[in-house]
């Protein structure tokens, strides 16, 4: 049955960063459109994920305008009135941030509102809502709102023309990268290249153009490694994530768009954050936490990879 353009209910969606969270909200982004199919949805984030988000199948407008410093008083002039004059009937706030609480102040008070901020009708009170997993705040967040249906959401619209990108048959993922403010985060890239020299199975290495350094470095080990650092878009990154044969990766966006694509994964975590509140989720994820990733040897990695009877990951 064809809705009347008019008459459909407006929503706004908002999340702004980062990619890993962006990731995990692909299930909540899904169970907000199956819960409302007929509304005319908006999503509020920045410019990072805005073709990301154009390309799901969730969102019928994407606004990457949605963090302005607040310094910049004509920009969140701009976000002000764009927030205004969209009259959202309802609000999910996934950012669940001070700054994205604000925004309800720009959007209107009579509009519904699940999130954190004060005075929202389906306010999110749970005083250990932040002791959870992003997951399980998340659900439990919509289901305050009214949505109690949680459906897996597909990722096929995640495909991309990789023949320009010379990859083998059969490769290994690595994603050395992580947040450069945090380098603790970062299992020692020497340490990815002796791997790489291990695999039965030719590496690709995949991150930003910042990340071009640590590729190099595997280069030094393992010189047939493939560096395509710098150069994919966020959809081809998960079209190569969801071909390669097993992914290892820190704790970082590009490894939860991996894991998310169901490819089958090692993510490292150090002491910089808890795999309890935010590690991927999946059939085929496997979590390895170390106090200090650098402790972390090449061999414990490899048996990481064998967690049952001696059976690796890769194939024979």
């Amino acid at each position: 049955m064809m809705v009347d353009a008019a008459s459909r209910d407006s929503i706004l969606v908002i999340k702004l960063a980062a990619l890993g969270d962006f990731v995990q909200a692909f299930a909540p982004f899904g169970a907000i459109r199956a819960w409302h199919p007929d509304a005319e949805i908006t999503l509020l984030t920045t410019a990072p994920f805005a073709a990301l988000a154009k390309a799901s199948p969730w969102f019928d407008h994407v606004w990457s305008d949605g963090r302005p410093d607040w310094t910049d008083l004509p920009g969140v002039a701009r976000l002000a009135m764009k927030l205004a004059m969209g009259r959202f009937k309802r609000v999910y706030d996934l950012q669940t941030s001070s700054r994205s609480s604000r925004y309800r102040l720009f959007v209107g008070l009579r509009a519904e509102w699940s999130g954190i901020a004060v005075g929202a009708s389906h306010r999110d009170t749970d005083p250990s809502r932040n002791l959870l997993h992003t997951t399980e705040r998340q659900r439990a967040q919509l289901a305050g709102a009214g949505i109690i249906r949680f459906p897996t959401p597909s990722l096929d619209w995640l495909t991309a023309d990789l023949s320009d990108f010379g990859l083998p048959e059969k490769y290994a993922l690595l994603l050395p990268g992580a947040s450069q403010g945090r380098p603790a985060k970062r299992w020692p890239a020497a340490r990815y290249g002796e791997l790489a020299t291990l695999l039965p199975m030719p590496a690709v290495i995949c991150g930003v153009v910042s990340e071009r350094e640590l590729a190099h470095r595997i280069q030094r080990s393992c010189p047939t490694a493939l560096d395509l650092t710098g150069q994919t878009d966020l959809i081809q990154l998960a079209a190569i994530a969801k071909q390669a044969t097993l992914t290892v990766g820190n704790d970082s966006g590009p490894t939860h768009l991996a894991a998310a694509m169901g490819a089958r994964t090692l993510c490292l975590f150090g002491s910089e954050s808890d795999p309890a509140l935010c590690a991927p989720r999946g059939t085929n994820v496997t979590i390895m936490a170390s106090d200090r990733l650098a402790d972390l040897s090449v061999r414990q990695v490899i048996d990481a990879l064998a967690p049952e009877g001696g059976r690796y990951l890769w194939p024979p």
